[in-house]
């Protein structure tokens, strides 16, 4: 875990579902995650709480007496929020605050919070904006309760508008503000890109807080903000870069997460521009995470929304450095060797062989087998180049003495 700095904390508990589609052991990586999630949001989880239900309760997600379990626990040790793991209804999350009579967070409304701390740019923070008035449209009644009485007073009488109708025309009308807002930044950046000419262009993708902002500024030598929490990097930033005697574009994005909110999918679609606009993809991936596998598929999944499942790309296996292996003694005769016993010399004998002309190992941080990822990427970059210039071959070519 992070080392955590002398700050207000909010204390919080963490809910979670065990069902047919998330077994006890996916509902602990869950949760794992979740917790990450809210000390990056600013908080520290006190206790985590779980139910086996194949059918959620539709009033509270979970049962009446694991409510009156957390009820307990909330009262006595001082409780700020309640986080569930899943997205609540918004008729769910009002009967929860009922019961409760304190903030219940879903995990969309978490990442939303994080997202809202992190937007630096205004194209960033009108994105999180129109996200967050999204959620919030059909849980208006759920936030204030005297938003349902209708306007009295003068002239206020008869059939009129209820205050709360008053409050979603505004939100809806604030969503369509945002909107056109965003379309004309769009074009601002569609010109942006197109003013950069023809140059190759590259783009990090991968789950967050898989060292992509630190691998950028290893290779762009620049200064991009890289924290070890979730989601550190929410703008786009591209950087020229010059590998030998090849110079191309290189394009930070921002990270993916399993269930991403699909507002958030939504109204980052065109940040994601630049992962569509890309030659070449560099996947980079968090070896010594447990789960990498599971953030591969996730990752994959989102590409495949914005439509940039079929492009070139390359697997970069990072953070080699903390990578560690579980071991079996040799007079064990009953444990069986699986994945978690592999050393990175035999994961490298794996399907990771054959991925994407094959991956590539490395350690961002440590710069360890970076000479191996440059000469990877120029090689790369130099095919798609000669093949968009084939008259500007004489200009580039075989460029070995360094990269």
């Amino acid at each position: 875990m992070l080392e955590k700095k002398d700050t207000d904390y909010e204390k919080a508990v963490l809910i979670g579902v065990i069902n047919k589609d998330q077994d006890e052991t996916k509902v602990k990586e869950y949760l794992d995650e979740l917790e990450f999630l809210t000390f990056t949001a600013g908080g520290e989880v006190s206790h985590r709480f779980t139910q086996r239900m194949d059918v959620p309760n539709p009033k509270t997600l979970i049962g009446s007496g694991k409510m009156e379990e957390v009820e307990q626990y909330v009262q006595a040790n001082d409780i700020g929020s309640v986080i569930f793991d899943d997205e609540l209804s918004p008729a769910q999350q009002r009967n929860i605050e009922k019961q409760l009579r304190c903030k219940i967070i879903d995990r969309t409304s978490l990442i939303l919070d994080i997202f809202a701390q992190r937007a630096q740019t205004s194209y960033a923070r009108t994105q999180v904006e129109l996200a967050q008035y999204q959620y919030l449209l059909p849980r208006l009644t759920g936030l204030w309760t005297h938003l349902e009485r209708q306007k009295g007073g003068i002239g206020m009488r008869g059939p009129g508008e209820t205050e709360i109708e008053t409050d979603r025309r505004i939100v809806r009308d604030r969503i369509s503000l945002l909107k056109k807002k965003l379309t004309k930044i769009d074009r601002q950046m569609e010109t942006q890109r197109g003013n950069r000419g023809a140059l190759v262009r590259v783009a990090l993708v991968g789950y967050t807080n898989v060292g992509k902002s630190t691998l950028m500024n290893v290779i762009s030598k620049s200064d991009v903000f890289a924290e070890n929490k979730l989601f550190a990097t929410l703008d786009t930033t591209v950087r020229k870069v010059v590998m030998g005697n090849l110079p191309f574009l290189l394009s930070d994005t921002v990270g993916f997460i399993r269930k991403l909110p699909t507002q958030l999918v939504e109204s980052f679609k065109s940040t994601l521009d630049e992962v569509r606009e890309a030659d070449l993809l560099l996947h980079v991936v968090d070896i010594s995470h447990p789960q990498f596998e599971e953030h591969i598929d996730s990752v994959n999944k989102i590409l495949d929304e914005i439509k940039s499942a079929d492009k070139k790309a390359i697997m970069v296996f990072n953070k080699i450095d903390q990578y560690q292996h579980e071991t079996i003694d040799t007079d064990d005769l009953v444990t069986e060797r699986t994945s978690i016993h592999f050393t990175i010399e035999d994961w490298k004998k794996t399907w990771m062989e054959k991925v994407g002309d094959r991956a590539l190992f490395i350690s961002a941080l440590n710069k360890e087998n970076l000479d191996e990822f440059r000469k990877r990427v120029y090689d790369e970059v130099r095919d798609i180049h000669v093949t968009r210039f084939p008259y500007n071959n004489f200009l580039y070519p075989e460029h070995l003495d360094q990269y």
